[in-house]
This record gives C-alpha cells, structure tokens and sequence, in this order.
C-alpha cells in the first residue's frame, strides 16, 4: 500500500504475505477463537463438570467449524464488538456466545471463558503464533543453508588467499569458508528447533484459584495439560503468574538473533568477496546498478539483507529483553510489545529472501583468485618456520620474520632460502613444490565433514 508508515505493510508487502496468516490481528483473533472452543470443549468432556454437558458429535463438529471457517470477514465482527466492550478478549468470548446462540449450544453458554483470565487466551494464542511464524521462516532458513552447503561443494577445492586482520593469511579455499557459514547457521537451526513452546491455562494468579472454587474435585491441571499439549502441540508450564512468564520467548528471540547474526556476518563477507573481485554478479537485463555510473552492478540484496537482519535483531532483542519482565504478578507492558512479534518475523523473511536472491546471482572468478595467490608468496613463511622447528633450526620465526616482513617476495625468493636451508630430502623437497594455491591444509576434506 503506497500509504504505508511500516515498509512491511508498504514496499516489502509482496514479501512478507505468508506472514500475515501468521502475526496480523486477524491471525490472534483466530488463535484466540481456537483457543476458547478447545477450553469449552475439555469442560463439556470432563464428567466432574455437570452442568457443562458432554456435547454431540455433532455440536462439537459445529463448535470447530467456529474455528475453521473464521475468516478475516469474522475477525471484523470480533473488533465490532470491542468497539463497545474496550476489551479484545471479552469480545472475543461474545462473538462466540453469538455464533451458539439458537442453537442446541446455547445452555452451556456461559462456559466460554470458564475460570479463565485473558491471558489464559493469549499466551496460548502468541504461543501458536511464534509456532506459525517459525515454520514460514524455516523453509528459508533451510534454502539458504543448502544454497550455502551446495557453493561449498562446488568450489571446496578453489584455493582462496585468506585474510586475517585484513592481511595476506595462509591459504584456504573457498568452499570451506562457505562451509563455516552452513556449519554456523545449521547448529542455530537446530538450537531454535530446541525452545520448547510454553503455555499456561490455570487462571488470574497462576493457581487455579476460581476453577478450585467452582469445582474442586476436577482434575484442573490434567484437564488444562489436554487442551495446551495434546489439542495445540505446546508444552505446559505450571510455574506462572497471571501471565506465562515469556522466558521461553526470550530463548527463541535469543535464537534467532544468532541466526541473523550470522547471516550479516555472511552477508559482509560476500560483499567484501565481490568488492575483491573473487565473485562476480550475474547481470539482470534491464537492471540498474547505479543512477550514474552505468558499468556498477552493486552488491545490493547482500546490503538489504544485512539492513533487514539488523532491523529484525533490534525488535527480537528488545523483545528477549522486556518480555520476562513483569512487575509483581502482572503488569500490561508486554501487551503491546508482543504485537511486534511479526515485525522481527517480516524484517527476517525480506532478509532471506534478499541473501537467496543474491547467491543466485554469484559467479566465481577464478582468475582473480590465482592471481592474488600468486602475489602471495610470503605466506609460505609459516610452513618453512614450522618445518625449520622440527629440524631444530635456531630460530626459526626470526629468520623468517627477517626475509619476508616488508620485503617483496616471490616464488624465487623462497625457493632459494629453501635451497640453503639443512633439512631432510623430504621435507626440503616438500616445500620446495608447494605452492601458496597448494598450502590449503584439510580445507577440501573439511567440506566433506558438513552434513
């Protein structure tokens, strides 16, 4: 939409649409509405609960039905109501007294909402909404491990000048510092897959009081355990006050920071790859590199991504920061900040999107690659010294610091040091053939170890 504050809801609005079935206002109307059927169908099958009769195979049908075809037409309906009452979740509980009413239903009415606190609803509800939301970004994630891990593959064995300090390093190879990055962003996948989904459905303080009050001889947890881990695939956390305490959510905000993290940390490196000439980018007919210098192709979905991920880290790190924290039993501040959830969400998904759009543009130039290494001789001075150490040369690091610091040095340079140097035929004859593209160590054999 032209008129858009948020990029999200304006430029980037095409990018981020899966999110929207996931973070939006018609998304927690709809988990809430799930929510409360699921609860008021645990008290119509709990046989210590009478006047909350079991329900017919039929009614309950009628009941999901609520759920299944809420639509955002139905969700307009719910912000009807809270136009009036000045609260979300008690809308949320008329509208379904409305959808009951005239029917068979309508006598246990008055069970919608039993014993519960709003954020018996909610926590429940953003908790299905970080499960929606992981499983759009997890696709992308997972494009752009493989798209990473299957570059390392093809150029495992293309020797790479590495630079430590920004300075001339020991050699490496292409594939392996790309498989650093697989390696990195595969652990923090599975570290997010890890934080387990919490929820709590046990009342105003967390005790179960008013249910107690009502009904003691109901099994309250076991009931409450039904509806959070077998009907919405969460895991119960019987530790809370009114609200659940959202450590969880820090955990998995924590999480995803690494993983962008990460991916900026990827998106540098390429960008500075390119800027070195060690890749090109494939030409987009009728693109334009720059307003005024018509050869430029700039490395530009490197630059959105690393600008979206550190956007998504500044919401996800407020998040992790604020969400635990609660005065006393309640207070109302993680209300509003939780409806900022998508917002990490959205800025993350442009960023994958930007980084797989700029590793489909990639092309290695290998000419550039062995021409810097061939400019890089002095790099050998490591394995001579190393090698100058086992024979027991005197000083070793010296005399090459003396040879090489400062100095030009070539391929003749260090083959006649070489030459004059006391040490077994082997290894003279070792150092002799290597060359700055051959000193690459177990680089290749370490791509093979990435699963």
């Amino acid at each position: 939409m032209i008129t858009a504050i948020s990029p999200l809801d304006g430029r980037y609005a095409s990018k981020v649409t899966e999110l929207t079935e996931c973070f939006s206002e018609y998304a927690l109307l709809r988990n809430r509405v799930k929510v409360e059927v699921l609860w008021l169908l645990a008290l119509c099958a709990e046989s210590g609960i009478p006047e909350c009769r079991a329900v017919t195979a039929d009614e309950e049908q009628f009941l999901r039905s609520i759920v299944e075809r809420f639509t955002p037409a139905e969700a307009e309906k719910i912000k009807a109501i809270e136009a009036v009452t000045n609260h979300d979740v008690k809308a949320v509980e008329y509208y379904i007294k409305e959808q009951i009413a005239g029917t068979s239903l309508e006598n246990i009415s008055e069970f919608i909402h039993f014993a519960c606190t709003s954020e018996d609803i909610n926590n429940l509800s953003h908790a299905l909404m970080l499960k929606d939301g992981l499983a759009a970004l997890l696709p992308l994630q997972t494009q752009i491990i493989d798209g990473i891990h299957k570059l390392a593959v093809q150029f495992k064995d293309v020797s790479m000048l590495a630079r430590t300090h920004g300075q001339t390093a020991s050699p490496t190879t292409i594939g392996k510092e790309l498989a650093v990055f697989a390696a990195r962003l595969q652990k923090q996948t599975g570290n997010i897959a890890k934080v387990e989904l919490l929820g709590k459905l046990n009342g105003a303080v967390g005790n179960f009081n008013a249910h107690l009050s009502a009904y003691p001889q109901v099994d309250w947890v076991s009931l409450a355990k039904g509806v959070i881990e077998t009907e919405l695939g969460l895991i119960q956390n019987l530790f809370t006050t009114q609200i659940e305490p959202h450590d969880y959510m820090a955990e998995m905000f924590d999480a995803l920071t690494r993983w962008n993290t990460i991916l900026i940390d990827f998106n540098r490196d390429i960008w500075t790859y390119i800027s070195m000439a060690y890749f090109g980018q494939k030409t987009v007919k009728g693109e334009i590199g720059s307003s005024t210098m018509p050869h430029k192709v700039n490395p530009i979905d490197f630059e959105n991504s690393e600008g979206n991920c550190g956007l998504a880290n500044a919401i996800f790190s407020h998040l992790s920061q604020k969400l635990p924290i609660s005065r006393l039993q309640r207070d109302l501040t993680d209300s509003t900040v939780l409806r900022n959830m998508g917002v990490g969400f959205g800025y993350s998904m442009i960023a994958y999107s930007s980084t797989l759009k700029g590793m489909g543009k990639l092309k290695l130039n290998e000419q550039k690659l062995a021409a810097d290494l061939d400019q890089a001789w002095e790099v050998l001075a490591e394995p001579i010294q190393t090698v100058m150490r086992k024979a027991g040369i005197e000083k070793p690091y010296e005399k090459l610091k003396e040879l090489t610091r400062g100095n030009v040095i070539d391929r003749a340079t260090i083959r006649a040091f070489v030459e004059n140097l006391e040490l077994a035929a082997e290894d003279k004859q070792r150092l002799l053939e290597m060359t700055p593209a051959s000193y690459i160590g177990l680089a290749p054999q370490i791509v093979d170890w990435l699963k």
